[in-house]
Formats: structure tokens, C-alpha cells, sequence
């Protein structure tokens, strides 16, 4: 059992890793290209997110500190 959690957990794990390669590469090509090139506004998104977390205050700030945790994560 504790073998399927851990294949579970590298899939996971490695998918995330993919995820954040490719927000990256997005913000990127937006900032380099402008914006719609390939993956869409990432830049406009990743802004408007930052914008509600900012927005909704508190609970905003404990939401970002949760997902910045999860990232920090190894």
C-alpha cells in the first residue's frame, strides 16, 4: 500500500513540477511575444488572481500562504 501512495505522490509531484515549467515558460513568452501567443494571457491571469487574493483581504493572504506552501513542498 505504502508503495501505490508513494508512486501516487512522485506523479503528483512530478506533474506539479511540469505545471510551474509551463506557467513560467507562459509568463515568458507573454512578456516577450505579447499576449494570446501560444498558452494565452498567463500574465493577465496570474494578475487577476494575485488581484482577488488581494482583494479578498485576510482570508486572501491565508489562501496565498497555502499555496505558496504547497509549492515549497520537496
Amino acid at each position: 500500500m505504502n508503495n501505490v501512495l508513494d508512486m501516487v505522490n512522485d506523479f503528483v509531484k512530478g506533474i506539479t513540477s511540469i505545471l510551474v515549467s509551463v506557467l513560467g515558460l507562459g509568463v515568458l513568452v507573454g512578456i516577450v511575444f505579447g499576449t494570446d501567443v501560444i498558452f494565452g494571457d498567463v500574465v493577465a491571469g496570474i494578475t487577476n488572481l494575485v488581484t482577488t487574493l488581494g482583494d479578498a483581504g485576510v482570508v486572501g493572504l491565508i489562501v496565498a500562504i497555502i499555496v505558496i506552501s504547497l509549492f515549497d513542498r520537496k
